[in-house]
């Protein structure tokens, strides 16, 4: 192995390292090398053979170092103060006629004392300070710089101050202008007051500040005792002069402080989480490709809109859903609707990424390409919220579609950065410059911006689509970390242009299926039963004509009711979707029936009238009660006399007497009621005046003497009935 000077070479004993040496100087005429060791205080240089060290070298007994530890004196000039230039300069004055000059004489050790004395004569510096200037210039690496002061060496930092002697540190203004020394010096049993001060009234979601619990710490830890004052305890503390400074306090705060701990106590951890933890990560890194991940939030937009019908009526801020694909930052898809945040708005918008988007922006009368904004596919996996994504409805993404869904932590929104810059970047660009748009907190006296709202949602749709083909097309992110591959083909950082170079390169990740299949699966999914009624869901029933032509109704009259999954629109309950053979078939059913009379409206109209409907029943619970009350008071009001009155005729007779004869106490009752409850539609000839003519006045048929009036057929009959009531 050759040699070469100011290299480095380690010598081990058994493997383990014990001293370091650096090659000085290398004589080629006698194959010997001139070393000093850089790890002792008082080393000079020693005279070894090139094939001691070479042979050092093969049997491992030696190794070559790739660093220096003296690398931190290679700085350059410009990061020198002028009084470490000044100082190294002076010492280098001293030292060069030695070493420029001499050659290899001032490695020689009968040489190097003469020279060293009469330098010392000449200059009148002490042979000590030349020997140990020689002695860092060359453990340095034989350059000026190899002399410059260690000025990190002085004072005593990192090690902590003795507690005799007078007061440390800068005198204050008392001490000045006394002339004489006031305070006191921190010790090991204040600094453990200060941190159980520390605990007890800064490092907590009370969030004082610093100065207040400074104050506290000195009542609770530094008192002399109680007084009581106007009836309450009050610590009384010694004198400002004996007790430590507010500058003390804080100093050991910072000292011992724990950023991370400190920030976490004070703010909570999930807003430590949130707004202080370090961000080391990149987003991209998730992704390997386009389509690998999509992010997918949704934030109310600062805006308020007006009625398509009536522009005079305010309607309030849209919902902005918006699903970006992570390797390229191009969007995806987009969603204004308003529709909170559910599953229903991230369903639209996860719909919305998989269309044709030239014939999405036909309908909002803007024509584009399909180079413009080229993404129709399902990703690979969707990051999202907890809320939308999470439950019943993501497994059909998981399932049927093949999307992986991960969600987010509860409160980190940080986790979908990527996202959430875009809606940030959405609001500076587009909406906070529109009219009804809220950008800061409206002061007293101020108009009212809503008032200035004049967008409808159609309108404020065709803003969003084309903020949309600016962003992709247009915005610039020279902050993009481009990998070697990307920079090698030159790719600009343009969101369409990182996804078109992604599809070229990075291919596999983005799926295209028929849009009836992603929509029946981005549909909610319940169960309902199928009953003798209908097919039972949310209250609702629904007949189809597979249920129908199998006979459903019947056999669960017979065997009982089962139940089976469905898909269902929340903006539609007249249809829904039964879901057969695992999803892979589906059969729409109808309303029928008396639930005909919600056809055309939604869900959430049909759970507000089955939620009113609930409070209503609540509601008129007290009024069934008392009216149950009070029909209970009437029973008992005529029950109670009438057992009362049986009871006493019961006295009377015995019970075989009360059971003897019951036909004949019903027939009699019936004659009396008969007599009592006969309609009467003509008065009485008793009641009529006796010198008017009565209808009895005038000679019938059947008066006439010698006449007898014919049988009739329905006689016979009469007089049956007659004999079996009679007998009832």
């Amino acid at each position: 192995m050759n040699l070469w000077v100011n290299m480095l070479i380690e010598w081990q004993t058994e493997g383990v390292p014990h001293s370091i040496d650096r090659v000085l100087w290398i004589d080629p005429m006698t194959s010997q090398v001139v070393t000093i060791r850089i790890d002792e205080e008082r080393a000079l240089p020693v005279w070894r053979s090139v094939a001691e060290l070479q042979a050092a070298l093969a049997a491992k007994k030696a190794r070559v170092l790739e660093f220096d530890p003296q690398t931190h004196l290679f700085r350059p000039e410009a990061a020198l103060s002028e009084e470490e230039r000044q100082r190294r300069d002076a010492r280098w004055a001293f030292i060069a006629p030695l070493v420029e000059g001499n050659g290899r004489e001032i490695f020689d050790p009968d040489q190097r004392g003469p020279l060293i004395a009469a330098s010392s004569a000449r200059t009148g510096r002490a042979k000590r300070l030349i020997y140990r200037d020689l002695r860092r210039y060359w453990q340095g690496g034989q350059t000026k710089n190899a002399l410059l002061p260690h000025f990190e060496h002085c004072g005593g930092k990192g090690k902590e101050r003795t507690n005799g002697g007078p007061k440390r540190g800068r005198p204050s203004a008392v001490a000045r202008a006394r002339g004489q020394s006031a305070g006191v010096n921190v010790d090991a049993t204040m600094r453990e007051a200060f941190r159980r001060g520390i605990q007890l009234f800064y490092e907590n979601r009370t969030r004082r500040p610093l100065t207040d619990a400074y104050q506290l710490t000195l009542e609770k830890f530094f008192h002399k005792g109680y007084e009581l004052r106007e009836g309450v305890l009050t610590p009384i503390l010694p004198p400002a002069e004996e007790l430590p400074t507010f500058d003390q306090f804080r100093y050991w705060y910072e000292k011992e402080r724990d950023p991370m701990q400190a920030l976490a106590a004070r703010e909570g951890q999930r807003r430590f989480e949130t707004h202080h933890r370090a961000v080391l990560g990149d987003s991209t890194q998730m992704a390997f490709g386009p389509g690998s991940v999509y992010q997918i939030d949704a934030t109310p937009g600062d805006i308020y809109l007006v009625s398509s019908l009536d522009p005079s009526r305010i309607i309030g801020k849209p919902v902005i859903y918006v699903v970006i694909d992570v390797f390229s930052r191009l969007i995806a898809g987009i969603g204004v609707h308003l529709e909170g945040p559910s599953w229903l708005g991230a369903m639209l918008a996860l719909e919305n990424a998989t269309r044709d988007k030239m014939a999405f922006c036909a309908e909002y009368g803007i024509a584009i390409t399909a180079a413009e904004w080229p993404s129709q596919h399902l990703p690979e996996a969707i990051l999202a919220d907890r809320g939308e994504l999470e439950g019943y409805n993501a497994d059909n993404l998981v399932n049927a579609l093949g999307i992986r869904v991960s969600n987010t932590a509860p409160y980190r929104a940080d986790w979908k950065g990527i996202v959430e810059r875009n809606f940030r970047l959405s609001n500076d660009r587009l909406i906070h410059w529109l009219p009804g748009a809220v950008y800061r907190a409206r002061e007293r006296g101020e108009a009212d911006y809503r008032l200035d709202a004049c967008l409808t949602l159609h309108q404020f749709r065709q803003l969003m689509i084309h903020c949309v083909l600016h962003h992709n097309n247009e915005h610039r992110m020279d902050w993009y970390r481009q990998d070697e591959f990307m920079i090698g083909d030159q790719v600009d950082p343009y969101p369409l242009d990182l996804w078109k170079w992604g599809v070229q390169n990075r291919v596999g990740h983005l799926r295209v299926m028929a849009a009836d299949i992603v929509r029946l699966n981005l549909l909610p999914t319940k169960e309902a039963s199928i009953t003798r009624q209908g097919i039972l869901f949310q209250g609702l029933h629904y007949t189809c004509e597979r249920a129908l032509r199998e006979q459903w109704f019947v056999r669960a009259r017979e065997r009982g009711s089962w139940r089976l999954p469905v898909a269902y629109d929340p903006r539609r309950l007249d249809v829904i979707y039964l879901r057969l053979e695992q999803g892979r078939q589906i059969e729409p059913c109808s309303l029928h029936g008396s639930d005909q009379t919600f056809q055309g409206q939604d869900w959430h109209d049909l759970l507000d009238y089955l939620a009113l409907r609930q409070q209503a029943a609540a509601s008129a619970r007290t009024r069934q009660q008392q009216a149950d009350a009070k029909l209970h008071a009437h029973i008992e009001q005529i029950v109670r006399p009438a057992q009362e009155q049986a009871a006493k005729a019961r006295q009377t007779q015995s019970k075989r007497a009360r059971l003897r004869d019951i036909q004949g106490n019903r027939k009699a009752e019936r004659e009396r009621e008969r007599q009592s409850g006969a309609w009467q539609l003509a008065p009485d000839a008793s009641s009529l005046p006796r010198d008017e003519p009565t209808h009895e006045s005038i000679p019938r048929a059947q008066d006439t003497p010698g006449y007898v009036p014919p049988a009739r057929p329905t006689d016979k009959l009469r007089q049956l009935r007659q004999e079996r009531l009679n007998h009832a």
